[in-house]
Formats: C-alpha cells, structure tokens, sequence
C-alpha cells in the first residue's frame, strides 16, 4: 500500500510541476490588472482597454486555464504514471475516458431531475458547489481533481489488461492499444452512471467537512486545524505521500468553499486564485493550509542549512559550503526544502520529526491566528511570497503578507540555534563534520549520468547503481520525481542499505517503503539517473 500512494505521489508531481508557470501568468497578470492598484497608482498604462492590460488580461486567462482543467491533467497523469507501457495510447485513453465520464454525469443527472438550476437535489435538500461546468459540459459534478483520479485509475486499469489484446484477423486494426481507448470509452458509460449514485452525497459529504473547518475557524479554533495540517503535511514528507494528502485539501471542498464572484469555488487554492483574480480577499480563509510553510521555507531551513555549515571542518567548508548554499537558495527561492530535509532526516531522524515538524505546524498556526492570505502554486519560497503576497499587498490588498517576514526574521535564529546545539549535543555528522563527506554529485558524475542515459553506454557509477538495487533482475520498475528516484524492486532486502547509498553512489539518503518500494533521494539528478538506468536495462 506505501509502494502504491509513493507511485501515485510520483505521478501527481506531473500536473503539479505545470503549476508554478501558470501560477506566474495569473499572479502577474491579476495583479496588475486589479483595479485598486492601478487608481492608487494611477497607472494609465495599465486602465481598462490598453495593449497592456489587454495583454495582461490574456495572461490571466492563460494561467486560470491550466487551474481551471486540472482533474483532466491528473487524469493524464495517472495514467501516464501507472501505465506500464504505450503511455501515449493510456494518456489519450484517459482524456476521452474523462470527457466521457463527464458528459454521461451531467446527461444521467438531468434525465433523473436531480438538477435544479445551480444546485442539485438530494433527498429533498438543495446542495450548491456539487455541480460544474468542464470542458464545454454544463452541469456536470464538480470532483475536483479526484474525478480525474478515478479517470486515470479505471483507464490504466484497463490499459495494462488489455494493450497487447490480440483480436481476429478482421478485427486485427483494433488489437493492441488501439483497443485501450475503446474499451475506456464504454466503461467511462458505465462508471459514469454509477458515479451519478455514489458522488452527490460524497460531495454533500465534503461539503460538511468544509463547513465544520469553517465553523472551527468561526468559533476561534481554526488555528488548530492549520497546526495539525502542518504536522501531517511535513511528517509525510520522508515518505512522499504529502501529496496525496494536502491535494484533497487545495483542490475539492474538504479546503472549504467560497462565492467568489457569484461563483461557488471548493478547494483552497482554487478560492485563493480565484479571489486574486478577482481582486477580491474577502472569502479567502486564512486557515488555507498553504501561508504556514513561507516562514520556514524561506527563513527556517536556510538558517538550518548556514548552521550545518557553521559545523563544518575547516578543510571541508568549501565543498560542504558549495552545497549548502544551493539547496538553501532553493529553498528560499522556490520552496522546494526537500534536499535540506533530506540531509539531516537521515542523519538524525529526531531533529527533522522533534524539531522541524513542530515548528513547521506552529508556523502554519501562527499564520492562521494572524489572518495572513497568502497562496502559492507549488511551494512557499520567495517567488510565489512576491507574486501572491507582496505584490498583491503593496497594491491595496489587505493580506496581511508582511508578518511572514516578520515571523521569519523570529524563526531564523530558532532554527539556528537548535540546529547548532542538537547537532554538537548528540555528535550528528552533517556534511563535512567530523570528516563526514559532502552528500552530493560530482559534475563529472552528472555529465556521466546524462551521457549514459542518452546513450544507453556502459557507465561504472549506474552498473554500481543497479548492484546497489540488487541487480537487473530484482528491479521491476525505475522511475523518478524531482528529487528521488523511486524505484521497484522484488527484494528489498537484496538493496544495499543507506549508508552504502550516502558514502559510495553520493545519494543524500535511502528510504525503503515496506519490502519492495525503493526511494532514492539524489536532487535534481534524479531524473538524469533513473533515464540512465531505465537505458542501461534496455526499457
């Protein structure tokens, strides 16, 4: 079960990965569109009905689309992530399958009079934020991006059973994956129908669980449903199954609801774009499980990273150094903090769940009880911090963005500090302590790796790689998110353990998901060697 949510997480990423352009497109042009900021800074190149606003006005447009159309490209992704070959033939596949799911729901509720004008009706109540219109298809349930989940899983399903299906020689045209699309065609009809029986009162279902997060906030308590999320949510993290878990929360009602617009808008992340499209802040809830993680992002784990730096042997300060300053940088750029986590979570696995993981749910707390509306797109580092908080403050938005800094300036030197002395209290060796080494790839090993998986060529650092995995014969599959390769195997005890993988293959660490779910974490290379492998097995 780890194995499989660890593949899922991995082929979430694929969709989520779009999200920090469009997010870019929608925050520049929303803001700079809003007409609050341009009066106060009375801007006439930017009024209503100039080549710039036209054009920021498209830019908008452009980035509101690819939030718009999500559960369609999670129903891609998962296909593409679960197929186990022709992900082509299963990436269409799930598109009709999903446009067909779609149209047979909004048919089949009509035909059964359960839809009435914007809501639909259950049992005699009226429920709003159920019903959506996608792709031209009006009326039809809003899922979320689970609709597009069930989607991909029913396609792939089917994919894997039947993409290399013989079929008789008049029918022989259809046979292979060519059959895919048209056996995923008929089933999207059926489960479609049955989805007409199950989904409503699932939706009525979220719909409650939102109201009852409302309600804690209403009552004074929203606070405390910010700190658990920030528990859950970093504590997932070794494990790559955050995804699964805060996806639900960002994108279908269990975030909440909100009329924006006079439209009713379900998941935290859609009501937080919404509303800068809009120019309108006012439903944004600031128990919106996305603002806790600018504090620690940019300011707590860089602190972290300058004191494993400060610990250094003074012969290995430069290398050690080197590293730690880019996956700092990183992290306070783009909010992607999983190579710092990654180097000292398996070095010394109480300071990342005693240490980082409390402070993370209280920054997500103490942005909850300051009422700071700031979203993001992917992650909580200084890119989306200026586009979704700063820019939109500075213009007339009253989101209350300058307490992030605020409580960062506050959380540095915690981090600092506690980092400092857990690591010389319990003699932790981060890197170039102690004649530790620096966990990383050397450039010669990137340029070996990238040649390797263009040429499929014999390379002495992945033939030591596939050793470490127990060998061609004991991989089943070989894959890769943006920082691990995530592997398959049939025997995880065939696997070298962790620091074989640290002090030999230059991996930052190794994570083992029951017997058979491999999790290497090597940054951004990860990609470049899960090729090189996937080249040197022939597949």
């Amino acid at each position: 079960m780890k194995a499989f949510f660890s593949k899922l997480s991995q082929a979430l990423m694929l969709p989520i990965a779009l999200l920090p352009a469009a997010g870019i497109m929608l925050g520049i042009g929303g803001s700079f569109t809003n007409q609050s900021m341009i009066d106060a800074y009375n801007i006439s190149i930017l009024q209503d009905g100039t080549i710039l606003n036209n054009f920021l006005q498209i830019m908008t447009a452009a980035g509101d689309i690819v939030f718009g159309n999500l559960p369609l490209m999670f129903a891609v992704a998962v296909a593409i992530g679960f197929a186990k070959t022709e992900k082509g033939s299963a990436a269409l596949a799930a598109v009709i399958s999903f446009l067909i799911m779609n149209v047979v729901i909004a048919k089949s509720m009509a035909v059964a009079g359960m839809v009435d004008g914007t809501s639909i009706v259950l049992m005699g109540n009226h429920y709003q934020g159920i019903l959506t219109d996608m792709l031209g298809i009006h009326n039809t349930m809003n899922m979320g991006v689970f609709g597009g989940m069930i989607a991909g899983a029913f396609t792939v399903i089917l994919h894997n059973k039947y993409h290399d299906i013989q079929l008789p020689d008049y029918l022989g045209f259809f046979g292979g994956a060519r059959f895919v699309p048209i056996v995923s065609a008929f089933a999207a009809l059926f489960y479609g129908i049955a989805l007409v029986f199950i989904w409503p009162y699932i939706g009525a279902l979220f719909g409650s669980i939102g109201a009852g997060l409302g309600e804690l906030k209403d009552a004074g308590y929203g606070f405390i449903a910010s700190f658990a999320f920030g528990i859950i949510e970093r504590s997932l993290i070794p494990v790559g199954l955050h995804h699964v878990f805060y996806l639900p929360l960002w994108q279908t009602n269990i975030g909440g609801s909100a009329d924006i617009a006079g439209q009713v808008v379900s998941g935290t992340q859609n009501i937080f774009f919404a509303s800068l499209a809009n120019g309108d802040y006012s439903q944004f809830s600031s128990t919106n499980f996305m603002t806790g993680k600018f504090p620690f992002m940019m300011f707590g784990l860089p602190a972290a990273a300058y004191a494993m730096y400060t610990l250094a042997d003074d012969d290995n300060k430069k290398a050690a150094g080197g590293m730690l300053f880019s996956i700092a940088l990183t992290a306070f750029l783009t909010g992607i903090t999983e190579p710092i986590e990654f180097t000292f979570l398996f070095l010394a696995a109480p300071l990342y769940y005693f240490i980082h993981v409390p402070l993370a749910g209280i920054s997500f707390m103490l942005m909850d009880l300051l009422n700071v509306k700031v979203g993001m797109t992917f992650s909580g580092g200084f890119i989306d911090f200026s586009l979704f908080g700063m820019l939109p403050g500075l213009t007339g938005t009253h989101n209350n963005w300058y307490y992030i800094p605020l409580v960062g300036i506050i959380y540095a030197p915690i981090y600092f500090f506690l980092f400092r002395w857990y690591i010389v209290k319990f003699d932790v060796k981060t890197p170039g302590r102690k004649g530790s080494a620096v966990a990383t790839v050397s450039k010669k090993d990137y340029h070996d790796a990238k040649a390797a998986g263009k040429s499929g060529g014999n390379d002495a650092q992945i033939d030591a790689m596939i050793e470490a995995l127990g060998g061609a014969d004991n991989l089943v599959d070989v894959d890769a998110c943006i920082t691990r390769l995530r592997i398959t195997v049939k025997d995880g005890d065939k696997v070298k353990d962790n620091a074989f993988w640290t002090e030999n293959l230059g991996a930052k660490g190794l994570v083992k998901i029951g017997t058979t779910g491999i999790q290497a974490i090597y940054g951004a290379q990860a990609a470049v060697y899960k090729a090189a492998i996937n080249a040197k097995l022939g597949r």
